[in-house]
């Protein structure tokens, strides 16, 4: 699935959008939408994004459980090699540790990014604070072009900004297209 981003300058375009999108029989499509004000989409009946989208949720969360997995396999190195408790500990202490501990580093990492914006829409976070609306559309590669063009005659005032190969993908980097 591939992500393709688009700014309105109205909740009503953004409306519009949604609309239109659904009458033209692209139901294999999901869009999305956000806005600062999300009572404002609600309203509308415009279907608002999720907190993955909107925070740094799934980046910080896989960066905790990297983290909590190299520091429990750090302890459980040091107490195989040491030997504190004078004997091996039976196996299953170890697998313990490294299960709360790496699960703890994800939920560490989940509270991280419950306070940050998602990298992804820092690019947008002037246009958004300006009361413009980001829209997101996933759709499968094969209709891309036909989703590019519906947009670009049906609705001239939204602009194409930008382009991800999937927005979840915290790996991935955004592709921001500029209008000449």
């Amino acid at each position: 699935m591939k992500c393709i981003y688009y700014v309105a300058p109205t909740p009503e375009d953004s409306k519009r959008v949604a609309d239109d999108l659904c009458i033209t029989g692209m139901d294999d499509l999901l869009l999305n939408v956000i806005g600062k004000k999300e009572s404002g989409l609600s309203q509308q009946k415009i279907g608002s994004s999720s907190y993955i989208e909107t925070l740094e949720l799934a980046c910080t969360a896989l960066l905790g459980a990297s983290l909590g997995l190299w520091v429990a396999l750090s302890i459980v190195g040091l107490l195989m090699l040491f030997e504190p408790f004078g004997s091996q500990p039976p196996f299953e202490i170890y697998i313990a540790i490294i299960a709360v501990t790496t699960l703890f580093g994800i939920w560490e990492g989940g509270l991280f990014g419950v306070a940050r914006e998602n990298f992804k829409l820092t690019e947008f976070h002037d246009e958004l604070e300006a009361g413009k609306h980001l829209i997101l559309i996933y759709t499968p590669g094969i209709r891309e072009r036909e989703v590019k063009k519906a947009m670009q005659e049906r609705h001239p005032s939204v602009r194409l900004a930008a382009e991800d190969a999937h927005f979840i993908n915290p790996l991935c980097r955004l592709k921001r297209v500029t209008c000449t």
